[in-house]
């Protein structure tokens, strides 16, 4: 998986994640008491506009701090250029490089692009990094409607909990095991890890409405 890529992936794997938990538990919850189809539509909408409301809230405020440091940086580019190198020298020495290398490498990257320099290499800010507000809402509120798309469809197929419960722990799990292997780990491990706390949220959806 490339880097670039991995902002709207979380974005997209939460909201999916969300979209099935979510629905499936709250129309579990409500079982008998409340029109389960209307329960799950009300959960797609509800929860894809709170999703992409909130990631977008989220995404912006890092938006501002990277815009803040960029302008932090240009300031300090223009009081003290011959400062901003020496940083920009310690780092490379730091990362391995002679200190006469780091010495030319730091001025020649200056004389290319001080600022860029600076916002990749001191703060870890790229373009193909760098927070998109917009990208990540609509990442969140498409994939939450996805995922919740998958118990409302067991309810109008006229089938009962314990479907509802095993199409979704598969989903979820499915899930899991792809998040787990586009980021390199186990998928076994992502699936398990997934599977279990949607059991134990489904599980407590089921006694809590029960008790109610």
């Amino acid at each position: 998986m490339a880097t670039e890529d991995s902002g709207w992936i979380r974005a997209a794997v939460l909201g999916a994640n969300d979209g099935i938990l979510s629905t499936s538990s709250l129309i579990l919850g409500l079982g008998s008491h409340a029109n389960p189809l209307l329960a799950g539509a009300a959960a797609l909408v509800a929860g894809a506009f709170s999703m992409a409301a909130g990631e977008y809230v989220s995404v912006s405020a890092q938006s501002d701090l990277e815009r803040a440091s960029r302008a932090t940086e240009q300031q300090e580019l223009q009081a003290n250029p011959a400062q901003e190198v020496q940083e920009l020298q310690e780092i490379y020495q730091e990362r391995g490089l002679e200190a006469s290398l780091a010495g030319e490498v730091a001025i020649q990257l200056t004389l290319h692009d001080a600022l860029g320099a600076h916002m990749r290499d001191e703060l870890g800010i790229t373009e193909e990094l760098k927070a998109r507000p917009t990208q990540a809402a609509l990442a969140s509120a498409l994939s939450f409607s996805a995922g919740a798309l998958v118990p409302i469809l067991v309810v109008l197929a006229g089938l009962g909990a314990p479907w509802l419960i095993a199409v979704s722990l598969a989903f979820l799990g499915g899930l899991g095991a792809w998040a787990a292997q586009a980021g390199g780990a186990d998928s076994k491990i992502g699936a398990t890890r997934i599977v279990s706390w949607g059991t134990l949220a489904m599980g407590l959806s089921l006694l809590i409405g029960h008790l109610l």
